[in-house]
């Protein structure tokens, strides 16, 4: 391979994981790049670019959708690419979660060895090439190493997260890993990570059958990460700086969030896989800081009974309320249709329920105070961003640990449920809380703490900035070492 040249813009191939939390932040990051002056080639699956372009209003619909067109009128050089997953565009993937998870660690491999190869051989800058990655995928070293790419591995959640799942073997090593039953039993040998209570670990460390697909797939991605040569993370250094530092003593690791920051530039890159709905008029209507956000994220289920009562609870609380129902949210869309239509008229105007909309727009306005949320790491950094205080309830996966930083460590949000059993009256007492200015005053201030962090660390000498020039730095002194 030809050795680097500063002559030539730097190109990366970002492949992103095919779920919408990994999509936004991905998007903003090749934006952040390419704003940089990177040269970007963009893939994403064809079933994603499908999901993207239904959700396009009727109006824009194209079969040539590129999401990054108006991105390039801007003057960023990012081409856009779709690639197979390695299924049939008609395989009903929400129905065959399962098949369609072990088709991304069996089948899509090949397909990106495939692309890669014919992209390699066909760019004529290949010595500025290297690879952007998802930490979730498995085939990064195996298809870097192949092709000789300087392997970047980007991680979407926090650190927190990320050295918990890279320090598997320590836990078993101990006992703690499979869990043992005591949710309050104490974790202290992570490097960088203070005391944390088994509770607050990713809820896939909590099951007592290690073997699904799904952990198969976060334990081969985590052995494949221990080999790249540069690790992204879509946090700020002064949120998780013990653990950086000691995530940095085993590879090179940069701390570049929060990349929500990046949709402030540029919105016009199409990121949804749902069509959203203008929420704007309805909430013009309201007085300021009055309305609570409520979403539980793009992929986990709610349960049934769970979900009544939430939906019980913001009625008794009597609060205004803005609530995003997607698709799929409870099993049963005949029950969700008939509950939807139920809590519209029993609101009496106070809320409004939509399928999607966009969350940024949402939270960025006057008339929202609270966000009852899942804790999905974009949410978090969202809900931040726009200083909005946070009522947490957590789902599954990475969840459960985020709303342990929210809560107990940032002290920006409350638990809605202090027990397992969620009930209507418990909601409606933490909603109301929330929502009035007197009870939630700490809140408040406290997220305006933590949001100057965020913004400190953006600023022109900001530690999110600094480390980008330290990112771009290290990975051309991997471009100028030789290839063994």
């Amino acid at each position: 391979m030809a050795m680097y040249s500063e002559t030539i813009p730097l190109h990366a191939i970002m492949i992103c994981y095919p779920l919408q939390g990994h999509i936004n932040p991905f998007t903003n990051l090749a934006i952040k790049l390419a704003s940089k002056g990177f040269t970007i080639t963009f893939v994403h699956t064809q079933h994603v670019h499908q999901l993207i372009t239904k959700a396009q209003p009727e109006e824009t619909i194209d079969d040539e959708v590129d999401i990054f067109s108006e991105a390039r009128k801007s003057g960023l050089d990012i081409k856009y690419i779709t690639i197979s997953d390695g299924l049939p565009l008609e395989f009903d993937r929400d129905l065959n979660f399962i098949q369609y998870m072990e088709s991304l660690i069996y089948d899509f491999p090949s397909v990106v060895d495939e692309f890669v190869g014919n992209l390699i051989d066909s760019d004529h800058s290949r010595s500025s090439t290297f690879l952007i990655a998802d930490t979730f995928h498995s085939w990064p070293v195996r298809v870097s190493r192949k092709y000789n790419l300087v392997n970047v591995s980007f991680w979407t959640q926090p650190a927190l997260v990320f050295t918990l799942y890279n320090h598997l073997d320590l836990l078993k090593e101990n006992g703690h890993i499979p869990f043992r039953g005591d949710p309050e039993e104490i974790i202290s040998c992570v490097p960088g990570v203070k005391l944390m209570k088994m509770k607050d670990f990713m809820s896939f460390f909590l099951d007592s059958d290690l073997s699904t697909i799904v952990h198969k797939i976060f334990f081969q991605a985590f052995e494949d990460v221990k080999k790249a040569d540069l690790i992204l993370y879509n946090t700020v250094e002064e949120f998780e700086h013990e653990i950086l530092s000691a995530l940095s003593q085993k590879q090179p690791g940069f701390a570049i969030g929060p990349l929500c920051a990046t949709v402030l530039t540029n919105n016009r890159v199409s990121r949804s896989l749902w069509s959203e709905s203008d929420c704007s008029h309805w909430l013009a209507s309201m007085n300021p800081g009055s309305v609570l956000y409520v979403s539980f994220g793009s992929l986990a289920q709610l349960d049934e009974h769970v979900f009544v009562e939430i939906a019980q609870g913001l009625l008794l609380s009597k609060m205004n309320f803005l609530w995003a129902l997607r698709p799929g949210i409870v099993k049963s869309e005949n029950d969700l249709k008939s509950e939807c239509a139920k809590l519209s008229d029993d609101s009496e105007g106070r809320g409004l329920i939509v399928p999607w909309c966009p969350q940024n727009d949402v939270l960025s306005h006057h008339a929202i105070g609270g966000f009852l949320t899942h804790c999905g790491w974009n949410s978090i950094l969202e809900s931040i961003w726009w200083r909005v205080p946070m009522i947490c309830y957590p789902l599954l996966g990475d969840q459960l640990t985020n709303r342990k930083l929210v809560v107990d460590d940032w002290k920006i949000g409350i638990n809605l449920s202090d027990g397992e059993i969620v009930s209507r009256e418990e909601v409606a007492e933490k909603v109301k809380r929330l929502m009035s200015e007197k009870s939630s005053d700490g809140l408040r201030k406290e997220v305006q703490q933590v949001k100057k962090i965020l913004d400190d660390a953006i600023a022109q000498k900001g530690s999110s900035q600094e480390n980008i020039k330290s990112f771009v730095r290290e990975l051309k002194a991997e471009m100028h070492k030789p290839w063994q």
